[in-house]
């Protein structure tokens, strides 16, 4: 894969500035030789978005792509995949797209602030995610032993985790304001989205339909309230395999087939088209390029 980027960089998006008013200053050692007075009171910076965009040399003429991650992750997601496989990042520039990737509030470059937002963060451990993510059933966990026919890298499942970063329960709201900003600054944008992610995008498309070209939801946990609520915006969402092995991604199953049912701009994408085996993380199974064509198709 080769292809020349005209340009690349970041900015970050949304977010307030908070004056705390409480604590008192304190002596913090930061390094072996350099400590002085930190006082906690003062204005910060929180609750906005951090996004790295990247334009290729040769960009096709299709809207720029905003790539929206799920719970617990961050924009890196899409970076590269856990055995070091082209991300769909690399994957959309070298078709030319202008791609903007989201640490969204509280993520990854973002930052996040404790004691602005309710609860504490949560970090997701290696044994959820191997049965949140369908990897695998609970036995095969210690020996990684994953479902037969599994596209997703389990090799590579260790390097996968080191990509989970804390996360509040209650900051959804603040994320779809974050991405409400970056689409203020993109214009219109093909959103991309994944997991949690689609939460936030379709409130964000339901707050302003007009900053959406068209959305593609991989396995997104929320869904508009109905087909009607997506007016003329075309939805494709991207459904994996192992769906009959726990009650709620059953239901989540049947929730996405009868949204792309009742909704003329609604295509349904699953294995019958790209393949069997498919993990909850289409973006890094061994058949990403190939759920990506089909979804862009």
């Amino acid at each position: 894969m080769t292809y020349r980027l005209k340009d690349f960089g970041s900015y970050t998006a949304g977010g307030r500035h908070v004056h705390v008013t409480q604590g008192e200053p304190q002596m913090v050692q930061f390094t072996r030789s350099a400590a002085y007075k930190m006082d906690p009171r003062g204005h910060f910076a929180i609750e906005h978005a951090y996004v790295q965009y990247f334009i290729p040399e040769s960009r096709n003429s299709a809207p720029r792509v905003v790539l929206v991650h799920g719970g617990g992750m961050s924009g890196s997601c899409w970076e590269t995949t856990p055995d070091g496989r082209a991300g769909w990042l690399h994957l959309l520039l070298d078709r030319g797209y202008e791609v903007h990737v989201i640490d969204n509030v509280e993520r990854g470059r973002a930052g996040f602030a404790p004691g602005h937002w309710d609860g504490a963060p949560l970090l997701r451990s290696l044994q959820e995610a191997w049965l949140l993510f369908r990897i695998g059933a609970t036995p095969g966990f210690e020996t990684r032993t994953a479902f037969d026919g599994q596209r997703f890298p389990v090799a590579h499942f260790n390097t996968f985790a080191r990509s989970f970063v804390p996360r509040w329960l209650g900051t959804t709201q603040l994320h779809t304001a974050a991405l409400l900003a970056v689409l203020a600054k993109t214009g219109p944008a093909t959103v991309i989205c994944h997991s949690q992610g689609g939460e936030v995008v379709f409130d964000a498309h339901h707050t302003d339909p007009d900053l959406f070209d068209n959305i593609i939801a991989l396995e997104p946990s929320a869904l508009p309230k109905d087909a009607a609520a997506l007016g003329d915006t075309p939805l494709v969402l991207a459904v994996g395999d192992f769906l009959d092995v726990e009650d709620h991604w059953i239901t989540r199953n049947q929730a996405w087939c009868d949204l792309a049912e009742t909704g003329q701009n609604v295509r349904l994408v699953g294995p019958e088209t790209f393949g069997y085996g498919n993990s909850h993380m289409l973006m890094m199974d061994d058949n990403s390029k190939a759920v990506l064509d089909a979804l862009l198709g």
